[in-house]
Formats: structure tokens, sequence, C-alpha cells
């Protein structure tokens, strides 16, 4: 008996003892630590946003009227510059951003319509791809010219044709622009962001609809 009396005694004092621990205090780091810290901290955020910036998406302001009524001057894009690079080639009626062969510095907007190795040809306002006439449910005019593409083009295994949707006021594959190589893209537009009240996805149905 006693010597339960004694661990019950026992058991009460290591537990009122440990009430009365003191509070240990955690190190605080260095001021130097800190500052490193938070250097580094904002480091990675600046190399997360320019690698957004520069291989993800990219903010780009639209000029001219080239692709109206898809596109209207000054509306701001978000483009895709991650797919073309990492991961696929363009697809049609994709809406895409490139350089201009002899001026780099200049970017156009317009939309893929003839893919590597196809043919192309533009008759009577209906755009012919190997001989057989495609859906063209962006252009904004029903009856447009034909420029180069009034004779067939075959296109190149890294060659893509491109139309403004406004097919009567557009530079593009049927005048000077010519063909347009891989290497040339910046990306896909993939939504309009402003004007507020106009954002909104700019992937074709035909992709978004079509099996992965």
């Amino acid at each position: 008996m006693n010597s339960e009396e004694n661990s019950l005694k026992s058991e009460r004092k290591r537990k009122k003892d440990k009430k009365n621990e003191p509070v240990i205090l955690v190190p605080q780091p260095s001021l130097g630590k800190d500052i490193l810290s938070t250097v580094f901290s904002l480091a990675f955020m600046v190399a997360f946003v320019v690698f957004f910036l520069t291989c993800v998406g990219q903010r780009v302001a639209v000029e001219g009227t080239s692709m109206v009524d898809t596109l209207k001057d000054k509306d701001q894009l978000i483009v895709d510059c991650f797919s073309y690079r990492f991961l696929r080639n363009p697809k049609r009626y994709e809406i895409v951003v490139f350089r201009l062969k002899d001026k780099p510095d200049t970017f156009y907007v317009k939309r893929v319509i003839g893919l590597p190795g196809e043919t192309v040809q533009i008759v009577n306002s209906k755009i012919l791809i190997n001989g057989e006439i495609i859906e063209d449910p962006y252009a904004t005019q029903s009856v447009f010219p034909a420029g180069s593409a009034e004779k067939a083009i075959t296109l190149g295994e890294d060659e893509y044709f491109v139309m403004g949707d406004n097919r009567t006021n557009s530079i593009d594959s049927r005048y000077a622009v010519g063909t347009v190589k891989r290497s040339q893209f910046v990306g896909r537009a993939i939504c309009r962001i402003l004007p507020f009240a106009s954002r909104t996805s700019l992937i074709p149905e035909e992709i978004k609809n079509a099996a992965p």
C-alpha cells in the first residue's frame, strides 16, 4: 500500500513540476539569413513571372482590322507560347501570332488555314485543301480575293498558310506575307481579356471538340 501511495505522490509531483516548466523560446534567424531568404523568394517570383510571360502566356494587343469580326482593333489577348514550343504543332483554324520573315520585330495575328504538305487554292471564294473544299466558318465576307492562292500552292514540310478573317482587308499568305514557317510562330491566341465586356475564349470549337 505504501508503495502505491509513493507512486501516486511521485506522479502528482511530476505533473506539477511539468506545469511549472519554463517556456522554451525558438531561436530567431539572424537578420542576414532573413534578408537572404527574402531575396531568394523574390528571385523565385521574378523567375516564375519571366518564365510565364516567355513560355506560357504573353499579353498582346491587336492593331488593325484584319481579324474582324473575331478580333477588333485594340483588343488585348493572352497568347499561349508554351504549346507550340514544347508540345505540338499549330492546328487548322487556330489564331496565331507570328513574326514576319524580313521584319522579326513586326508581329501579325492571323488564322491558320493550310498545314504543312497540303495544297491550298482559292476558287470562287472557296478554300480548297488538296482539291477538296473545306468549311470556312470564320470568314467575315462570303466573297473575297484569292491573291496568290488563285493558283494552287503546295506547302513545304515546315510551312503554313494563314489568312485574316476579314478576307477583303488582310495582308496574309495570299499577298506579301507569303507562307509562314514553323519557327516564325510566337504562339496561339487562347483568350481575349480586354475589352472587359468582350472577354472570351479564342480556341476554335473544332479543336475544343476534337478527340484527344
